[in-house]
């Protein structure tokens, strides 16, 4: 099978989408937060500036492209989603920083986990298809 078709084939895969979308999602938050704590902010503001600045972005790339679903209807949802995300990150970042010394290594070692409950939420409370009838 060429590599065109695999894609394809695996795009058709909401999970698959959603891991797409992440990465780049991810490579995103991870630079803004690595550039605030090497701007000198606290680990805390720089999780919140890196959540802040992905939020519009990826509302298109997880609605249009992972959820094929971009309606501003969903966008309150989208926000509270986002709020329990960063403070599931914040949780955890805590009760792991004591264990490590590095605020960025701490953050990459979450980001599967935080990605886990990100997807867990998106899927189940924000982009949430309604029943046929």
């Amino acid at each position: 099978m060429d590599a065109g078709r695999l894609i394809k084939m695996l795009s058709g895969h909401q999970p698959i989408r959603f891991l797409l979308a992440g990465a780049v999602n991810t490579l995103f938050g991870l630079a803004a937060y690595v550039g605030g704590i090497f701007a000198g902010l606290p680990p805390w503001l720089a999780i919140l500036v890196s959540t802040v600045a992905g939020v519009a972005f990826n509302f298109v790339s997880f609605g249009g492209y992972a959820f094929r679903d971009l309606s501003l209807r969903r966008l309150p949802r989208f926000l509270c989603s986002y709020a329990a995300t960063y403070l599931f990150n914040l949780a955890a970042f805590h009760a792991l920083s004591g264990w490590l010394g590095s605020a960025i290594w701490c953050q990459v070692i979450l980001t599967p986990v935080v990605a886990l409950f990100s997807y867990w939420s998106m899927s189940n409370f924000v982009f949430v298809r309604e029943p046929q009838r």
